[in-house]
């Protein structure tokens, strides 16, 4: 089931209502003739439905148009003090957000959508917390929309240390005319990708999509997830390590992609915090990169200060929130215990302000939109699409939505096949399996001639199968 994406169909909403969104992050990330990030594409989807888009806060709600969903555009707002005066006394119904931390005090009586996978910023009491358990609020996200350019920062993070060939300063020595091949490359070995291990924790839409892109480099992958995961990792070609300590064993990368977990109701410390510790570190290959573009505070600072002081890491690439308060300049956010370590470690410790995913445009709009549909979905249809922890009495829940290809494989994918597709398929695998059963069926040594007749036509038939089963979104684990 996927959220409704009809932007022609005006949303019939009770004619007596009035409904005020609160959206708390940017929701177009290019910018226009003044200078200024670009929401247009997303209030062109709000108003195509009905909706009516508000470049302020809310003021008078009574003052509100009935019978209409109205969105109040607040990208601004990051405060803990900020989010509280503006969402703490019931005024907006339901928020859309990104990065932006909700405090416990918001509060927003209907629904709350993240643009994104986790929901660890999601801290609302309306719905229970970043776990969405609890509360009377449905909490929902959008995963898989940006998980193809998280997975691709990821590999870019790599890729600047491993190979670890001085780029920089080779290209100013060529530059300057300061540098003789013959004489002075060989001064300059390196290692490529291939043949190196990555230790992948998580296998949700991101893990999986940083796999693909390893072994495209030739990378061996080992992932460690959940023990239902592993026959669709290792049906997928991916090593599997059902205990963490044994998927860090060897690596020469670490990647982590499992989100915060649950979070505990009397310490308020998450389940994962500081999973990625000493004893994980200690595991990896001397020189090992680490590169944590989930949540801060999975990596244990401790542990990581000691693994680059003794070298058992040359790199650690961190993506994770920091906030700054406009008024009295005082640094907030699952970052901060790392900028302590910035005079120590200086460029071996990259460090960014959760912009691995939040920076690409397509996504944040595809996800904005999303998530306004399912907004309109829950207020419309009291249906729920993508719900995280409990969907309160009322609802109807209809599983999980994500882009084509990322994901897993739905039986709402193999009911959407035409039957030209089913055809199609059918003969590709007909013709392979002719083809196959001749070379069986045939002894050793007379199989030459067979190839040099049939063996272009059957690669090609395996290439053709391979892209049909891509392009129609059927690779992958499947999940009923």
């Amino acid at each position: 089931m996927t959220a409704t994406t009809d932007t022609h169909a005006v949303e019939s909403i009770d004619p007596q209502r009035a409904y005020a969104v609160l959206i708390c992050d940017l929701i177009g990330l290019r910018f226009d003739a003044d200078g200024k990030p670009d929401p247009s594409e997303v209030r062109a989807h709000i108003e195509a439905k009905g909706g009516r888009f508000h470049a302020t806060g809310l003021g008078d709600k009574t003052a509100l148009e009935r019978g209409r969903v109205h969105f109040f555009y607040q990208p601004d707002l990051s405060t803990r003090e900020e989010l509280i005066e503006a969402a703490g006394d019931r005024s907006y119904d339901a928020v859309i957000a990104a990065a932006t931390f909700l405090p416990a005090e918001t509060v927003f009586p209907l629904a709350g959508v993240r643009i994104g996978a986790g929901t660890g910023n999601m801290g609302s009491r309306s719905w229970g917390g970043g776990s969405g358990e609890g509360g009377t609020a449905v909490l929902m996200n959008t995963p898989g929309i940006n998980s193809r350019a998280t997975a691709q920062m990821v590999m870019k993070a790599i890729l600047k240390v491993l190979p670890d060939l001085p780029v920089d300063l080779l290209q100013s020595r060529v530059a300057r005319g300061a540098f003789d091949t013959g004489r002075e490359l060989r001064d300059f070995p390196t290692e490529k990708l291939e043949g190196k291990t990555i230790a992948i924790i998580g296998y949700g839409n991101i893990g999986r999509e940083v796999a693909k892109l390893a072994r495209a480099f030739g990378m061996r992958v080992v992932i460690h997830a959940r023990p239902r995961h592993r026959d669709w990792i290792e049906a997928e070609g991916f090593a599997y390590a059902a205990d963490l300590a044994d998927a860090a064993e060897g690596a020469d990368v670490l990647s982590v992609h499992v989100g915060l977990g649950k979070q505990d109701a009397q310490t308020g410390r998450y389940a994962n915090a500081g999973l990625i510790g000493a004893d994980i570190l200690s595991r990896m290959n001397k020189d090992a990169v680490l590169v944590n573009y989930d949540r801060g505070e999975l990596v244990d600072i401790e542990a990581l200060d000691e693994a680059l002081n003794t070298g058992r890491l040359r790199h650690a690439a961190i993506d994770a929130d920091l906030f700054r308060d406009a008024s009295t300049g005082s640094l907030s956010g699952p970052m901060l215990p790392y900028l302590g370590l910035v005079g120590k470690h200086g460029a071996r410790l990259e460090l960014l302000p959760h912009a691995a995913a939040d920076t690409d445009h397509p996504s944040r709009v595809a996800g904005a939109k999303q998530a306004v549909d399912q907004i309109f979905d829950v207020l419309c249809r009291k249906t729920v699409v993508n719900a995280k922890g409990t969907v309160p009495p009322g609802y109807l829940s209809f599983g999980a939505t994500t882009p084509p290809g990322i994901g897993p494989v739905t039986a709402d994918h193999l009911l959407k096949l035409t039957s030209n597709d089913c055809a199609e398929l059918a003969d590709v695998c007909d013709r392979q399996s002719r083809l196959w059963r001749i070379l069986a069926d045939t002894p050793q040594s007379e199989r030459g001639k067979i190839v040099a007749e049939q063996g272009e036509a059957l690669v090609r038939l395996i290439d053709r199968f391979c892209l049909l089963a891509e392009n129609l979104n059927l690779r992958g684990p499947f999940q009923r």
